[in-house]
Formats: structure tokens, C-alpha cells, sequence
């Protein structure tokens, strides 16, 4: 089943405590790229991508714990 991104990543974001900024630029990305294409949580590549490009201090594993899935997910998703 397809997962709806808006609640994916209102939850990640109250997790993680998500900027306004990094939300929308993770909006951009998604809809920009094929990072949210294969898994539903590969929406975490996006999550972490978004916080990189605006220098928040979150790292992969930060950003594991709050999606379920593992930081070598997040860094080969993140490589595409």
C-alpha cells in the first residue's frame, strides 16, 4: 500500500523537530526527485537531504530512529 508522504513526514518532523524551512525544502526534493519512488520511507534519504541543504544538525542516525529504518538506507538512497 502507498503510504501518504503529508503524514509520514508531519510525524518524522515532531520526531525529529523540523524547521518550516526544512519541511519545504523537503517538499521541493521530493517532488524534484526519485528519492520518495521506491519505498515510502525512502522519503528519510529526502528528510536528511533537506536538513544537509540547510545546515541542520541532524545526522543519519537521528534521522533513522524517527523514520524505522537503518542509516545504511538512508546513506544509499541519499547517494542517488
Amino acid at each position: 500500500s502507498v503510504v501518504n508522504p503529508v503524514k509520514c513526514i508531519s510525524r518524522i518532523s515532531s520526531i525529529v523537530e523540523l524547521s518550516e524551512k526544512t519541511k519545504k525544502q523537503f517538499w521541493i526534493i521530493l517532488q524534484n526527485s526519485t528519492l520518495g519512488g521506491k519505498d515510502p520511507m525512502g522519503l528519510a534519504a529526502a528528510i536528511y537531504l533537506s536538513c544537509v541543504i540547510n545546515g541542520k544538525n541532524k545526522t543519519r542516525k537521528d534521522i533513522a530512529c524517527a523514520t524505522g529504518v537503518t542509516e545504511v538506507t538512508i546513506r544509499n538512497r541519499y547517494k542517488v
